[in-house]
């Protein structure tokens, strides 16, 4: 095969759209400007890029045949599923050399299987329509986002995506039980057993899972199920502090035991945001509580999750841990509950842009983190907002800073740089995670490539290359190997 440098400069971009039309088929390959635009944007509209082409493929067969052909053309990869993500994992950062291959065709579900507990599916079946085709059988698919009704389950599985449910269920990783995944070569790595326990020497799914493309196009995967949680509580609890909502956490561990599927804190400007995002959304609690838990317990069959939700509020206000709250009397009051949830992050980014972050520390030590960095952002940045809320449980907090009111884009560029300095400074004396669940991608980058001990970079360095040594696969994302 003739190196890929040397096609790359024998051939531009027309000619490499042509050529793949050629060899792939018109329906496969999209190339007209107003067609690509959509797959280079990303999820927020922050970041506009550009492709050679974007590939559709509809079988793990033209995924494969799509692989060959960007190899012989010298064209690189960046696979995409529903483009939800928030740190360009997905968005081409070199348009010119680059194709988009997205897998929203490959959007069946293959199996379910209530006996075995499990479901097989393909990478471009959007998460809600599993959860919903599951639900119908009984079963219940516990990964849980704000994205769900766009977000695939492949880029969930690619990203390692986290949700409100982690602390019950774990992240994607821990519900995938086999991969079927189109590797650099062309080769088509077959694994999509449902077996639990397999322990035939080291799991290869797990090199895919969290790597963003970066070793492979993930094409199908087989998950775990659970019966389904026929009997949910939620409640939305005012506390006097962040450091409170840690001690009703843990209580709320012990006392709940793994019934408790869902620990969320929200500052008193979650309601503010939510409102300016959806107007009409009631508030059923006074917003004049330093800080405030959405908190959900369920379960299914013989349990009665409602009795142990009263108790539980009742011992936590008798003492004082919990000032004052409310338990949702129906479906519709609890859903209500989680657009607060939700409507805050619309209502950020109709603020405009700003710095998201999902950062991760002990436990022990959120309450304090979430303290000293606020402050540090208010001393370097008068006039910024800093909107700290996420998943208590697993440690998770997404301290975002909005820039002042008024502010143009080139001073909200500015002032996004410096908040990340600050909050980064403060997260490394914490031997904080930069990244607890939204990957690294592209925006990302830096900062982990500056975090990375020596003898990790070589591990990874040694893996890249081993799996992709011609650098095909979403180049620029996670590394610059």
């Amino acid at each position: 095969m003739t190196s890929a440098g040397t096609i790359e400069d024998a051939k531009g971009p027309a000619e490499q759209r042509l050529a793949l039309r050629q060899m792939l088929g018109e329906d496969i390959v999209l190339s007209e400007t107003e067609e690509l635009l959509r797959f280079c944007r990303d999820w927020h509209g922050d970041v506009t890029s550009g492709t050679v082409a974007v590939i559709r493929p509809r079988s793990t067969q033209q995924v494969a045949a799509a692989v060959k052909a960007c190899r012989e053309l010298g064209l690189s990869i960046v696979p995409q599923g529903g483009n939800t993500g928030l740190v360009l994992g997905a968005i081409p950062d070199a348009p010119e050399r680059q194709v988009v291959l997205s897998l929203s065709r490959m959007n069946r579900i293959r199996k379910i299987d209530p006996a075995d507990f499990s479901a097989v599916v393909e990478s471009g079946c959007i998460l809600s329509e599993l959860k919903d085709a599951i639900a119908k059988m009984g079963m219940f698919f516990p990964l849980a986002l704000g994205a769900q009704g766009s977000c695939q389950i492949g880029g969930n599985v690619s990203t390692n995506a986290g949700g409100v449910n982690v602390l019950r269920y774990g992240m994607t990783r821990e519900l995938v039980l086999g991969l079927e995944v189109v590797l650099p070569d062309g080769s088509i790595l077959e694994g999509l057993s449902t077996l639990r326990k397999d322990n035939r020497g080291i799991d290869l799914k797990q090199l895919f899972i969290g790597a963003e493309g970066t070793l492979g196009i993930i094409t199908a995967v087989s998950v775990k199920l659970t019966p389904y949680p026929d009997h949910v509580a939620t409640a939305l609890l005012g506390l006097a502090s962040l450091e409170d909502a840690i001690k009703l956490y843990r209580r709320a561990r012990r006392d709940c035991c793994d019934l408790m599927s869902a620990f969320e804190f929200m500052p008193p400007l979650a309601f503010t945001l939510a409102q300016e995002a959806m107007p009409d959304l009631p508030i059923p609690i006074s917003a004049e509580y330093p800080a405030y838990v959405l908190m959900e317990i369920s379960g299914s069959g013989l349990v009665d999750v409602d009795d142990l939700m009263q108790r539980f509020l009742e011992g936590v206000m008798e003492e004082g841990l919990v000032l004052d709250g409310t338990i949702a009397a129906s479906q519709t009051q609890a859903r209500n509950l989680w657009l607060i949830r939700e409507g805050m992050n619309e209502g950020q980014a109709k603020r405009g842009t700003h710095m998201r972050t999902d950062i991760s520390v002990p436990l022990s030590q959120l309450a304090s983190f979430v303290e000293e960095a606020e402050k540090a952002v208010s001393e370097a940045l008068p006039g910024a907002v800093s909107v700290s809320y996420g998943h208590v449980g697993d440690g998770n907090v997404h301290l975002n800073v909005l820039p002042p009111a008024g502010s143009t884009p080139e001073e909200r560029i500015q002032l996004i740089y410096r908040a990340k300095t600050v909050v980064n400074e403060v997260l490394d004396r914490y031997t904080g995670s930069i990244s607890a669940e939204h990957g690294i991608g592209r925006l990302k980058r830096p900062d982990f490539d500056a975090r990375l001990p020596a003898t990790r970079r070589k591990l990874l360095t040694a893996l890249k290359h081993a799996v992709d040594p011609e650098m095909i696969m979403n180049p620029g994302c996670q590394l610059r190997f």
